[in-house]
């Protein structure tokens, strides 16, 4: 053998185990792991914002434009992925989304997403919350967008809103963790705290619509109560809108 041939078999042994490992890799996320997938993944556990919005209206899930606004969405400076909102009862539209930065999910809630319900003629609701401050305890729920793989898909989804001022960093939420990892098909719960408001609310992913329901009309209002303030919940069907929220990498359904 010369030494060319030897310096080629090292190095066909020592590259070996390097591709076999990311053809193993390929296979188990099922795409390649090309550097922008990469990034992209990084960002979907990553969110520095969150928003949440409502369309005062009502329409049939199936009778929304949601592919085309799902292309406009996309376009939108540091969207992240966005999970769509289907009204139980009501058939509001709505989303809760995730942004890269606080920045932009202020200029999507002041610059784009106002034309979407002026198209409609209706009036809309948009919140803005910090995603870092309340990543240890959404973490601690496991919620999925921090990366947490989801046990199953969602029934339903709540929302919850407290009219209360008060700094994530001074709300003790290990206590109220502990609470709520008793309630009954609570999958996982992403907190909330308002950006410039410092409300307290949650995102809270059920098994079932039967226990949403019974979370947002029984369970949490006694919670308000002890605090001694009003609240806001609103209840979402979450397999009406399964489709439309994955096509915009909800990370409820992985």
């Amino acid at each position: 053998m010369t030494e060319d041939d030897e310096n080629a078999a090292f190095r066909e042994r020592t590259l070996m185990p390097r591709r076999r490992f990311l053809a193993t890799s390929a296979a188990l996320a099922g795409t390649i792991l090309t550097p922008a997938l990469l990034k992209a993944k990084e960002n979907s556990m990553s969110p520095k914002a969150f928003v949440y919005t409502e369309v005062a209206i009502s329409v049939p899930f199936d009778q929304a434009p949601w592919k085309k606004i799902n292309e406009d969405i996309k376009k939108q400076p540091g969207f992240l992925n966005k999970t769509w909102l289907q009204g139980h009862a009501t058939q509001s539209l709505g989303g809760i989304y995730a942004f890269d930065s606080l920045e932009n999910a202020t200029k999507f809630v002041t610059g784009y997403f106002p034309s979407e319900p002026r198209s409609f003629g209706v009036a809309h609701n948009t919140r803005v919350f910090d995603a870092e401050v309340v990543r240890a305890a959404s973490e601690d729920m496991g919620s999925v967008h921090y990366g947490a793989a989801p046990a199953q898909k969602p029934a339903a989804f709540v929302y919850t809103e407290l009219q209360i001022s008060k700094p994530f960093e001074g709300f003790s939420w290990q206590a109220r963790n502990a609470e709520l990892k008793a309630v009954p098909g609570l999958q996982n719960k992403l907190w909330l705290s308002g950006h410039g408001t410092h409300s307290l609310g949650g995102f809270d992913a059920f098994a079932s619509l039967d226990e949403a329901i019974d979370y947002a009309i029984n369970a949490f209002p006694e919670t308000a109560a002890k605090l001694g303030t009003a609240f806001y919940t609103r209840i979402f069907d979450a397999s009406i809108t399964e489709e439309a929220s994955r096509a915009m990498n909800s990370p409820f359904y992985g």
